[in-house]
């Protein structure tokens, strides 16, 4: 795929569908973790960008400064299937915070909205952390014929690289 609008509507669809996804992280032995989560995804500049509302365990805070890369899969039982290969990072911007509560208000899966309030106080409370998520690799099955789309975030390159 040249281009992440190639994917975008069955992305869209299918996450909107399942909702839920796996997040797999993994330790500094290599071995992997997965826990279930909802992160909120959204299109800047052309190209998909992620949000997860989390709490910031020591399990996945290690795993992350050991190895940001991150991995997060949808999956229903129709066989339909998105694979989000991302690098993670913790944003610590009190306005981003107030931006992805927001977003997750307005815009997480099914269009219904998504209450943090459920978990944490308010975007300013202590316990409530945001990785952002910047997609490198997303993989789309459709699971009538299988069919997969990848579409892979363009490297720049460099003069003279």
């Amino acid at each position: 795929m040249t281009t992440f609008g190639e994917i975008q509507e069955a992305f869209e669809t299918y996450v909107g569908d399942i909702v839920y996804a796996t997040m797999t992280t993994v330790d500094r032995k290599n071995r992997p973790r997965a826990r279930v989560l909802i992160p909120i995804w959204e299109v800047v500049d052309g190209e998909p960008l992620g949000w997860l509302a989390t709490y910031r365990t020591p399990v996945k805070a290690a795993h992350l400064a050991g190895n940001p890369h991150t991995t997060f899969s949808y999956w229903t039982p129709r066989q339909n299937a998105v694979s989000v290969d991302t690098v993670a990072e913790w944003a610590e911007d009190i306005e981003v915070k107030r931006r992805v509560w927001d977003l997750y208000r307005k815009t997480s899966p099914r269009g219904a909205g998504y209450n943090l309030g459920n978990f944490w106080q308010s975007p300013s409370d202590p316990k409530l952390h945001v990785l952002r998520l910047e997609p490198w690799r997303i993989q789309v099955i459709r699971g009538a014929d299988l069919h997969s789309r990848i579409w892979t975030k363009r490297q720049e390159v460099s003069p003279g690289g």
